[in-house]
């Protein structure tokens, strides 16, 4: 009884088996190969005993003859694919993502940089009416420039005019 119970399994599994592969071939070796994918190309049609329902091995690609330049038709034909304009559409999201970014820090910069020529032009304003200018030291204290410290810091301020006021 028990032998007969493992002689149906051991026969269901190798029927399961059949069913769910697409493709039956014979192989190099004389052995039937059971597969979802389809024979390699070096098997003959004689030898393909099963394939997918709506399939005709003649339309498989085939590896071109030696000394053959032309691939494949099926090779070389687009195959279809509803990811293709999905991942498209990702890319140039993302790609016009990246350019907004881009121009907003530029933006960003612009406006900075108009800031601190606004900023220079002004101080440079106030050095060159000849009024004496005071900073605050370390301790809190107001001390004026001397004639060195102001033509080093409207110097300084030149600078950041060329560079910044174009």
């Amino acid at each position: 009884m028990k032998l007969k119970r493992t002689v149906i399994l051991g026969v269901l599994c190798v029927a399961s088996m059949a069913a769910m592969a697409q493709w039956q071939w014979i192989g190099q070796d004389g052995r039937k190969v059971f597969s979802d994918r389809p024979p390699p190309s070096d098997i003959p049609e004689k030898n393909i005993l099963k394939q997918p329902a709506g399939r005709n091995v003649a339309t498989q690609a085939t590896a071109p003859a030696e000394g053959s330049s032309t691939p494949a038709t099926a090779a070389s034909a687009p195959r279809p694919s509803g990811k293709d304009k999905e991942l498209e559409e990702k890319k140039k999201q993302a790609e016009q993502a990246d350019a907004d970014k881009k121009k907003a820090e530029e933006e960003k910069n612009k406006k900075a940089k108009a800031e601190n020529c606004a900023r220079a032009q002004q101080a440079k304003a106030a050095f060159d009416s000849g009024v004496r200018i005071a900073t605050t030291n370390k301790n809190g204290e107001r001390e004026y420039m001397d004639d060195a410290t102001r033509a080093s810091e409207l110097k300084r301020l030149q600078g950041i005019i060329q560079s910044d006021c174009k």
